[in-house]
């Protein structure tokens, strides 16, 4: 999930006498304002090189993209061709019509085989193994970690770690292991704090957050088919999930009570915090030392293992939809055909672009790029998203009202948060008649 313009004037598909369509000769492109979309704008001016079709990128702050593009969909507006759009909005966009069915798309280029299962399953499909779809995967993305190697490895910290814990200091492999960790490094009165975990409730943040413990737990927020939450939402893994993210919470930094992905990547940056929860999307800036002075001593590792050895993380990224309003679409599909050809996902991937084809993320090329696509590739085959459905919104802010206070006050019991939560959920899903 992921995770929210002012219209630039859209291909002008004019028709000839003869019945045949005039090439478009400029593509826009929706998408919320961050580095990828500039990674975008990049790889679309090569395209228009090759092909004289002029595509632009236009975006605006992730606080108004749900909001914007559903405004203009909701109008049958024809500003934009393309929207690369949240996972979540799938089930909403598709059920009122707004987005091309590329179904057969999808077949004529094998893309079930071509992209990593995951993205295609939480990016494309909709309803769940329907074998229909929406979007073609374009920015894969999910919720990874950051830490202070530095810190890690001083011998001094090794030898006082493992005198406390009985175990080496490295790179957390279990959710156990994270705790203790965190534990270990959070000194208040030096200004270190053990971890930056997501908090925000704003939007996705917190749900992700507990989402990455809850998966690895063993845990899931319901059947997707048949929209059943009790006992699956409010179970005992996800009860002791919600208690360790509760747990982990008190090691983070004063005033981590509504922190996100710039926050999280300042606990990096300014020597707040050992170990950081952030998407793969933020880390190009942890390497780059002009933003972060703590670049060289900066490490990734993939999202830990829950106690029973599941290894799960929460899905971010987006996939790039053809919008049915479009007066272009015939050249929106061109465009997706070129997107997806393996010479143009690993360009897309050089220039800092998240691929989902299976074959780059597998090559070493792309895994040595850079020091956490590695942690990435690994990451990518094993993601989970909430809820795809129409009524998604009312779903996330059910939960987010729940856990909340929780997480960041203590306030009640998990098992009580996440059995108010099956009461919601039950509640939504039966006005919408999901659950008959």
């Amino acid at each position: 999930m992921r995770k929210t313009m002012t219209g630039l004037v859209a291909g002008v598909g004019l028709m000839w006498a003869c019945g045949t369509s005039a090439q478009a000769q400029e593509l826009t492109i929706f998408w919320a304002e961050w580095d990828p979309a500039n990674y975008l704008q990049e790889l679309a001016n090569e395209y228009e090189a090759e092909t004289g079709v002029k595509v632009t990128v236009e975006t605006t702050p992730w606080s108004d993209f749900q909001t914007k593009a559903f405004t203009e969909f909701n109008a049958k507006g024809s500003a934009y061709d393309m929207v690369v759009g949240d996972s979540q909005w799938i089930g909403a966009a598709s059920e009122a019509g707004h987005y091309v069915d590329l179904t057969e798309f999808f077949t004529k280029h094998n893309l079930t085989q071509v992209m990593a299962p995951a993205t295609v399953k939480y990016y494309s499909e909709y309803p769940a193994n329907s074998k229909k779809y929406w979007s073609v995967p374009a920015e894969g993305d999910a919720v990874g970690w950051s830490y202070r190697k530095d810190w890690f490895e001083d011998p001094k910290e090794m030898e006082a770690f493992k005198a406390k814990y009985g175990y080496d200091l490295a790179p957390p492999k279990t959710w156990a292991q994270m705790r203790d960790i965190a534990e270990f490094f959070h000194r208040p009165d030096q200004k270190r704090y053990g971890i930056a975990i997501y908090t925000d409730n704003s939007y996705d943040g917190l749900v992700m957050g507990v989402e990455n413990a809850i998966f690895s737990f063993g845990g899931e927020l319901g059947d997707y088919q048949t929209y059943k939450v009790d006992g699956i939402i409010n179970s005992e893994k996800n009860v002791k999930a919600l208690e360790l993210y509760r747990e982990l919470y008190g090691f983070t930094p004063p005033g981590w009570a509504k922190s996100f992905f710039v926050e999280n990547n300042q606990a990096i940056t300014e020597n707040l915090a050992a170990m950081s929860m952030n998407y793969f999307a933020f880390f190009p800036a942890l390497v780059n030392e002009a933003s972060n002075p703590n670049a060289k001593a900066t490490g990734f590792f993939a999202n830990p293992a829950g106690p029973n050895g599941e290894q799960f993380a929460a899905l971010g990224g987006q996939g790039i939809s053809v919008i049915s309003y479009s007066n272009n679409q015939e050249e929106a599909m061109k465009f997706l055909e070129w997107f997806i050809k393996d010479e143009t996902q690993k360009r897309w991937a050089e220039l800092g672009g998240y691929t989902a084809s299976a074959k780059v993320l597998e090559s070493p090329e792309f895994q040595n790029a850079t020091p956490y696509n590695k942690a990435f590739y690994e990451t990518m085959f094993k993601v989970k998203d909430f809820w795809a459905t129409p009524e998604y919104a009312e779903l996330l802010i059910q939960m987010n009202q729940r856990i909340y206070p929780f997480v960041t006050a203590g306030q009640g019991s998990a098992k009580e948060a996440l059995d108010a939560l099956a009461a919601d959920w039950n509640a939504t899903f039966k006005k919408y008649g999901r659950n008959k």
